[in-house]
């Protein structure tokens, strides 16, 4: 005789349609009692129970609403539509949603959650890693990690692997450069009958950041200063805002107000009554449209200025204009601290590591050594 399983174990019995067989058990009652069932089903008998035992399992860790054809797919497009680009700009979230849709989903997008293991992520980074650089990684890796951890918190996963698993290094992408004060030179010459000359001026002789210029107003340029006062003030912008989806500047620090070297006061001043003396809410550097500019329209009016001083255009972008301050006043004599400052960088790190190419310690404010290294002549 078959021996009776004991209470507890539930039952089991051959689907004929579904060619299966199907493992059941009562784990409860909801209020209105009525069986909470589940089930588990197996080519085997072995097989049906222990797919049974694992949604026990899953029931008992208060994961009862687990579901078996949950994808990592439809845990990233959960994410995006609900939580992952609610804060961000329309570029970001158009760029974070081409990165999971053509790398992530394409690639993982298939695979039950459930399933997903960490050695997969491994080997998908691993092959990642041969075609894209370390930071693109670093974003791949951050995407499919809050996705996951939005799922596990809506009991879709037992837990996070992408979590466990380290970004490997990807391919090394085009250092940033600095422009040698020759060449700085040449390009603010080149720069003086272009559109973007006030741009070009300003961004390499105070080290603005190029979503930090794109959003300054009349209203935060002081172009007179107060010249009567003791000690006197200079010309000045106050960079308070950027394009950022929030309008603030990249950290608390960035928010600074920087004097101007008489050379970006003469082109402010230039481009101020060409534009006709635009009101105080307008924007300094425009579109055609009044709008902001975005970084396609500043590259592209950047390129033949560029070729113009004799670089190679496809060598060169607008953000090498900040680099090339950085290297010029730590070139010229400024101390580490005082460079920092005057980019906005929370401390020396990034400005040590990223933006100076050349250094020796001095200290000079940051129009004055402009002033010196370019003259105060428009």
């Amino acid at each position: 005789m078959t021996k009776r399983r004991a209470r507890g174990e539930g039952g089991l019995h051959w689907d004929e349609s579904r060619q299966r067989w199907i493992a059941t058990v009562t784990v409860g009652y909801t209020p209105a009692g009525k069986r909470i069932v589940r089930k588990g089903s197996g080519k085997t008998k072995t097989e049906a129970r222990t797919k049974l035992r694992e949604k026990i399992r899953d029931y008992e860790n208060g994961l009862a609403l687990v579901q078996d054809g949950h994808t990592v797919a439809d845990a990233l497009n959960d994410w995006l539509t609900y939580n992952g680009l609610s804060n961000q700009s329309e570029n970001t979230k158009a760029n974070y949603t081409t990165l999971v849709r053509s790398h992530i989903i394409s690639d993982l997008g298939a695979r039950k959650l459930r399933d997903l293991s960490a050695t997969d992520v491994d080997r998908w980074l691993l092959a990642k890693s041969r075609h894209l650089s370390t930071r693109t990684l670093r974003l791949l890796h951050s995407l499919l990690n809050r996705a996951v951890t939005r799922a596990m918190a809506r009991d879709k996963v037992k837990r996070n692997v992408v979590a466990l698993c380290a970004v490997p290094t990807g391919r090394t992408g085009r250092p940033s450069k600095s422009l040698t004060f020759d060449q700085a030179k040449t390009l603010l010459d080149a720069a003086e009958d272009s559109s973007l000359h006030a741009y070009i001026v300003v961004s390499l002789l105070t080290g603005a950041r190029t979503a930090e210029l794109r959003a300054l107003t009349w209203a935060h340029v002081d172009l007179t200063g107060k010249p009567d006062n003791d000690p006197t003030v200079p010309p000045s912008i106050q960079v308070w805002r950027s394009v950022r989806a929030d309008g603030d500047t990249k950290t608390k620090k960035s928010r600074r107000t920087l004097a101007l070297p008489a050379r970006c006061a003469t082109a402010l001043t230039t481009n101020h009554e060409r534009h006709g003396r635009p009101a105080a809410d307008r924007l300094v550097f425009p579109s055609s449209a009044g709008t902001a500019l975005d970084r396609h329209n500043v590259l592209r009016a950047f390129r033949p200025v560029v070729a113009k001083a004799g670089l190679d255009p496809r060598d060169w972008t607008p953000r090498e204009l900040r680099h090339s301050f950085v290297s010029l006043l730590s070139d010229s004599g400024m101390s580490i601290e005082q460079i920092a400052d005057l980019c906005g960088h929370s401390g020396t790190t990034v400005t040590e590591s990223v933006y100076r190419h050349q250094l020796r310690p001095v200290l000079l404010s940051g129009a004055v050594a402009m002033d010196r290294i370019f003259g105060a002549e428009a």
